[in-house]
C-alpha cells in the first residue's frame, strides 16, 4: 500500500497537495525520474525504409525517454510541478541535475527542427502537455524556472504557432478516449493561455471549444469506455466546458449534454482493472479511473449543490480509490506515465489547472 491509499478521499479530492509528505513525494517522483532517462523501449515513429530510423535521443535530445515524446514531456511537468509546489523536495537535487542536463539551447534547437520537419508530430496531446509544462515554469517564482523557460522559448513559440495554425483551425473535434481527444488538448491550451496571459490565444481557444461542443446534447455515456481509453470523452468535454462557460450557462449546457447520467450506475462506477484480460489495457484503465476522478470532482465543484454534484462527488471518490490502488505498479507500461495523472488529481486546485 502506498501513502496515498491510506489518505481519506475528502483530502484526496480537495485538490490541494499540502498534506503530501516526503514519502509521498519520493513515490510521485520515482518513476518519472527513472523514465525520463530511459531511452528504450521507445515508440519512435513509422518507418519508410530499413535505413529510415534514428535513436530517439538523436531527434529529441530533451524529451527522449518514457517510451514516447508526450510521456517524457508530462513526466517533466510532473517533476517541475512537484518542485514548484513542495519546498525541500527530497529528490530536488537529482531532479534539477537531470533537467539541466537536457534543458540546453542546442537540444531545444534540435527539438524545434523536428517539428519543422513534421508539423503534426504529437498533435494535439503532446502539444497540450508541453504547454502545461511551460505554464508550470511561468507560475514558479524561481530563477531556475525563468532560465529553463527562456531556454525552451523557441519550442514554446513553435508549438503555440502550430496550435493556432493546425489545431484550433480544425473543422471538427475528435471525441475519443485516447491521445487525439480534442477536448483535453483544448483544456491544456486554455489553461496555458490563462496562466501566461495570452489573451489572443485564450479567445481563439474558447471560440474553438464553443464551435466544437456548444450544441452537443444527449451524449451516449453507455458507449464508454471504448478500447484503450484513458480519458472519458464525455467527462473531458464537460471538464472543458466548465472552463469556457459561466456557471449558469454551464448548468444549462450540462443538463442537455448529460441529462440522465446519474441513472447510469456502470458509468459512475470505476473499472475494476483486475477483471481486464490484458495488463497493458488494464493500466490504461488505471489512467481512465484517475482522469474520471479529476473530471467528476471538477464538474461537481461547479454544479455545487445540484443533485448531480452529490452523485459525481461520490463517483469521484470511488474512481480515485480504484485508480490509486494500481497507479504505482512496478510495470514500465504504466510507470512511464501514471504518476503524472496522480499528481494532476492530487493538486488540481494548486494553480495552473482550470484557472479563471
Amino acid at each position: 500500500m502506498t501513502v496515498f491509499e491510506a489518505i481519506d478521499t475528502a483530502t484526496i479530492l480537495s485538490g490541494h497537495g499540502d498534506w503530501i509528505n516526503a514519502e509521498g513525494l519520493e513515490t510521485l517522483s520515482q518513476y518519472p525520474r527513472e523514465s525520463i532517462e530511459t531511452e528504450f523501449p521507445h515508440y519512435v515513429r513509422s518507418m519508410d525504409s530499413p535505413d529510415d530510423i534514428d535513436p530517439p535521443k538523436a531527434d529529441h535530445p530533451v524529451f527522449y525517454g518514457c517510451y514516447d515524446w508526450h510521456s517524457a514531456v508530462h513526466s517533466h511537468w510532473c517533476l517541475l510541478r512537484q518542485l514548484r509546489l513542495f519546498d525541500d523536495h527530497p529528490e530536488e537535487s537529482d531532479i534539477v541535475s537531470s533537467i539541466e542536463d537536457r534543458f540546453i539551447p542546442a537540444n531545444v534547437t534540435q527539438e524545434v527542427e523536428t517539428f519543422e520537419d513534421d508539423q503534426t508530430f504529437e498533435k494535439p496531446y503532446g502539444w497540450g502537455w508541453f504547454l502545461r509544462l511551460v505554464a508550470e515554469l511561468s507560475l514558479w517564482d524561481d530563477e531556475r524556472a525563468n532560465d529553463w523557460r527562456a531556454i525552451l522559448q523557441p519550442l514554446e513559440a513553435k508549438i503555440v504557432s502550430l496550435t493556432r495554425e493546425r489545431f484550433l483551425s480544425q473543422n471538427r473535434p475528435f471525441r475519443v478516449g485516447t491521445h487525439q481527444n480534442s477536448a483535453f488538448a483544448l483544456q491544456c491550451i486554455l489553461d496555458y493561455a490563462r496562466v501566461v496571459s495570452d489573451d489572443s490565444l485564450e479567445a481563439a481557444t474558447v471560440d474553438t471549444a464553443r464551435r466544437f461542443f456548444a450544441t452537443d446534447t444527449d451524449y451516449p455515456v453507455e458507449y464508454e469506455p471504448l478500447g484503450w481509453d484513458f480519458l472519458s470523452p464525455s467527462l473531458t468535454e464537460a471538464d472543458l466546458m466548465r472552463r469556457v462557460l459561466d456557471r449558469n450557462d454551464f448548468m444549462d449546457w450540462f443538463a442537455a449534454f448529460l441529462p440522465d447520467v446519474t441513472t447510469d450506475d456502470e458509468f459512475l462506477d470505476p473499472i475494476d482493472m483486475q477483471s481486464e484480460p490484458g495488463e497493458d489495457l488494464a493500466l490504461h484503465f488505471v489512467g481512465l479511473n484517475l482522469s474520471k476522478a479529476w473530471s467528476l470532482a471538477g464538474i461537481a465543484d461547479v454544479l455545487d449543490h445540484h443533485d448531480t454534484a452529490v452523485a459525481f462527488e461520490a463517483s469521484a471518490e470511488r474512481h480515485a480509490e480504484q485508480g490509486l490502488t494500481m497507479a504505482f505498479a512496478d510495470n514500465y507500461a504504466g510507470a512511464h506515465w501514471l504518476s503524472s495523472f496522480v499528481l494532476y488529481l492530487l493538486t488540481r486546485n494548486d494553480g495552473g489547472i482550470a484557472p479563471r
